[in-house]
């Protein structure tokens, strides 16, 4: 039987790394967050097992990935939300499917306060320069939030929420000291949030000060360290992707032949490759190639040549590997696995986009 293509995801390993992340940031609770397919492994399969591990929060991007969540079967007993929103949103879609949106602006508290939404999170920009209101319309936002409780209004704002840029400890303080300035604001108008939220992955582990009353958590989560000088094992996490493929053929080369598009690598000597059905069009970068090494058996094997559309190629030398074989792309270091890392530093990246960049085609399963 031929190895499986595709990513293999450990459920034991998120239940343990939401434990051990929630354990870290008490007394703060933790939103477990599934954006973006779960950072590349299967929204609904991780949502669950977050829910499993205690989780009452899910955080995703957008209303769309909030509804594919409770089509999936997350209940309203398990709350989402949802923080990126288009111009023209329609938040009637989050009221029916109860998902929380965090708003920016007063249209989209306005908008969300028509659609009769339960509750809201307003989103400040503290500096991240991405969505959230900035300073200068905090005072008209507030004061509309302020006019909505005070009419009875169905829906009240319930949390206050901003994100760390991660540039220093000096600049998320910072950000947490413009977050306290938001909050007064919001006081100012009559509203106490009962939930303030600022930290990610990376400052709910390394500036405890920004946990606030909940951290949003996601890279963590999934067993992959959001520092470059710390590993996943440094942080008591485990790795919980694994990315595999089967050998689909061996081809003979000769000394001074070459491989893939451009002949970027060429043969030292008689060797044998062996060609694998990933590529760039399942999301793994075209540049990868003569840059990392893949695991078979128990010896690495350079990946060399242009990473193709559907393929790459590893030079095996005179190995016995065979058609069928397991290569092993990344996985748990612990277990003598290459490490995602390795494959993000090839490529001037880091761990979050390889691992959120391997497409929706890969075949994904969880044990």
């Amino acid at each position: 039987m031929s190895a499986f293509t595709g990513i293999t995801v450990d459920r034991e390993a998120l239940i343990a790394n939401y434990a051990t992340v929630a354990e870290q940031v008490a007394p703060s609770g933790v939103i477990a967050v599934v954006k973006a397919n779960a950072y590349g492994h299967g929204a609904t399969d991780a949502a669950r097992a977050f829910v499993d591990a205690g989780a009452e929060w899910l955080g995703v991007a957008d209303i769309d990935e909030g509804i594919a969540l409770r089509e999936s079967g997350i209940d309203e007993g398990t709350r989402i939300l949802a923080w990126l929103h288009a111009p023209d949103e329609d938040f009637r879609r989050a009221a029916q499917y109860d998902i929380t949106p965090a708003v920016s602006s007063v249209s989209q508290l306005s908008a969300a306060a028509d659609s009769e939404v339960g509750a809201v999170h307003v989103c400040v920009d503290t500096g991240l320069s991405r969505n959230g209101a900035v300073e200068s319309e905090w005072p008209e936002l507030f004061e509309t939030a302020g006019r909505l409780a005070r009419s009875g209004s169905r829906t009240r704002v319930e949390g206050l929420m901003s994100h760390l840029s991660n540039a220093s400890r000096a600049d998320d303080l910072d950000q947490d000291a413009a977050l306290q300035r938001a909050l007064d604001g919001l006081a100012a108008n009559g509203i106490v949030p009962d939930m303030v939220h600022l930290a990610a992955s990376a400052a709910s582990i390394a500036v405890p000060e920004t946990r606030r009353d909940i951290t949003r958590v996601g890279v963590a989560l999934y067993g992959l360290s959001p520092f470059a000088d710390r590993t996943s094992a440094d942080l008591g996490l485990r790795p919980a992707m694994r990315v595999t493929a089967a050998v689909l053929r061996t081809v003979p080369v000769r000394a001074g032949e070459g491989a893939s598009y451009g002949f970027t690598w060429r043969a030292e000597q008689d060797t044998r490759l062996a060609v694998v059905g990933l590529g760039y069009a399942d999301g793994f970068d075209r540049a990868l190639g003569n840059h990392v090494a893949v695991r078979i058996g128990d010896r690495r094997f350079p990946v060399v040549g242009r990473v193709a559309m559907n393929a790459m190629h590893i030079d095996i030398g005179d190995a016995d590997v065979q058609v069928g074989d397991e290569v092993v792309l990344w996985g748990d270091p612990a277990n003598g696995d290459p490490a995602v890392e390795e494959w993000a530093a090839a490529i001037g990246t880091i761990n979050y986009e390889v691992v959120a960049r391997v497409g929706r085609s890969v075949e994904r399963r969880t044990t």
